[in-house]
C-alpha cells in the first residue's frame, strides 16, 4: 500500500489572504483603499474587509483586479486558493492536537514496520494525519464510531482484555487487502451450495487449498484475508461488510494448526450466511454469551463435523480410529482431534501430533 503525502511539519502556522498582495499593489501604485475601490466599483468598506482577509476574493473581483493592477485574474484566483486551503489545513490542525493523545491507543510503530503508515513525518501532528488517512476518516468522532465501537464491544465480551487501538488497526488492514480482492455481487444460495466443496479443503495442504479457498468465496462475493495478528489484538477472525455486495472475511492465523484455521473459516461464514450485513463480528477461540455468536460457533461445528456422526466421534480412542473417521467424514484428521479437546473427550494434549501446522503469507 502506498503512503499519502502529508503537509510538512515546518509548514506556516499561518495563512496569507490574498489582501496581503493587495496592500502591496496600492503600495506601489501609490493608491488609497478608497480610489481601488471606486475604481473597482465596490463599497470602501468591503475593500478594506478584502484587505484584511475577511471576505473571500470571489472570480468576479478577481477579474476587476487584473483590469485595476494588471495582475492576472488566475493569480488573484490561485491566491485566494492557497489562502482557503491554508486555512483550512490549520482548522484540521487545530483539531488533530486534540487527538494528539489518541496516538498512545494507536500501534503506531508496528503500522509504521508494515508499511502502512509513511516512516517521516513523525511529529505527533503528523501522526494523527496518517492514522486518518489509514483509516479513511477525517475525524476522531468517526473512527471512534467505525473502528473503536466494534473492537471495543469484542474486548467487553471476552474473559480477556485486547486493546482496541490494535483491533482497529488489524481489521482495517483486512479492509484494505480486501478491497484489492475482486468479487463477484455476494450470493448467499450459491455460497451455501459451495460448502461442500469448501469442506473437501480441510484435507489439501495449506499451500494447495489457500488460492481455491479464495477464488470460491470470491465468486460468491465474499474477500477471504489473512493478515498476521496486530500485537494486542488477540483476535482469530472477523467479518466485516465492505459494501451491500461484498463481505470481508479476515483470518490472522493466531493459533497457526487446520483445526482452528478451520472452525474460525466456517465460524466468520456463519455470520456471513445468517446474521445482517450491518454489524462487524471479531472472535478468538473463546464463545461468550452472545446468540449470534453461539449460532456461527454452531454453524461451524455441525458443517465440520455433522450431528449425525456425534456417536462415533465419542468413541475414538486412538490415532488410528481419528485418521479412519476423519476419512470417512471428508475432514483433516486435526479437525477430529480439535473438537474432542474442545468437547472435553480427549484431554489438550493428547493427538496434537494429528493437527497440521499452518504457516501462510499475510496479505499486509
Amino acid at each position: 500500500m502506498s503512503t499519502p503525502e502529508f503537509h510538512p511539519s515546518g509548514a506556516p502556522d499561518y495563512a496569507v489572504p490574498p489582501g496581503e498582495t493587495i496592500r502591496e499593489h496600492l503600495d506601489e501604485l501609490g493608491m488609497t483603499q478608497r480610489e481601488l475601490a471606486t475604481r473597482l466599483g465596490l463599497s470602501a468598506k468591503h475593500v478594506n474587509r478584502l484587505v484584511q482577509g475577511l471576505v473571500p476574493l470571489s472570480h468576479e473581483i478577481a477579474q476587476r483586479l487584473e483590469l485595476v493592477t494588471g495582475m492576472p485574474a488566475k493569480l488573484w484566483n490561485r491566491l485566494e486558493a492557497d489562502y482557503q486551503s491554508a486555512q483550512q489545513r490549520l482548522r484540521m490542525e487545530h483539531e488533530m492536537l486534540d487527538a494528539v493523545s489518541w496516538l498512545d491507543e494507536m500501534p503506531v510503530r508496528e503500522l509504521v514496520k508494515r508499511g502502512a503508515l509513511p516512516e517521516e513525518p513523525k511529529d505527533k501532528i503528523s501522526r494523527v494525519q496518517q492514522l486518518f488517512a489509514f483509516f479513511g476518516v477525517a475525524h476522531l468522532t468517526t473512527w471512534r464510531d467505525l473502528y473503536e465501537r466494534p473492537a471495543a464491544d469484542f474486548r467487553q465480551t471476552k474473559s480477556f482484555e485486547a486493546d482496541p487501538g490494535a483491533v482497529a488497526s488489524w481489521l482495517r488492514l483486512g479492509e484494505l487487502a480486501a478491497r484489492d480482492i475482486e468479487c463477484k455481487p455476494f450470493d448467499s444460495l450459491g455460497l451455501r451450495r459451495a460448502l461442500p466443496r469448501l469442506l473437501q479443503l480441510t484435507s489439501q495442504p495449506p499451500e494447495l487449498m489457500v488460492p481455491i479457498m479464495r477464488d470460491i468465496c470470491a465468486q460468491h462475493g465474499v474477500a477471504v484475508v489473512f493478515v498476521r495478528e496486530i500485537t494486542g489484538a488477540r483476535a482469530s477472525g472477523a467479518t466485516r461488510w465492505i459494501s451491500s455486495e461484498k463481505a470481508m472475511l479476515l483470518l490472522s492465523l493466531r493459533y497457526k494448526t487446520d483445526d482452528h484455521l478451520w472452525f474460525t473459516f466456517f465460524h466468520e461464514m456463519g455470520h456471513i450466511l445468517l446474521h445482517g450485513k450491518s454489524d462487524t463480528w471479531i472472535e478468538n477461540s473463546i464463545s461468550d454469551d452472545d446468540p449470534k455468536e453461539e449460532e456461527a460457533d454452531q454453524f461451524s461445528c455441525d458443517l465440520l463435523i455433522p450431528k449425525k456422526h456425534l456417536t462415533k466421534l465419542r468413541s475414538l480412542k486412538s490415532l488410528g480410529s481419528v485418521r479412519a473417521f476423519a476419512g470417512d467424514i471428508g475432514v483433516s484428521p486435526g479437525i477430529v482431534v480439535g473438537r474432542l479437546q474442545h468437547d472435553g473427550i480427549w484431554p489438550a494434549r493428547q493427538g496434537n501430533g494429528l493437527k497440521r501446522k499452518v504457516e501462510l503469507a499475510s496479505d499486509f
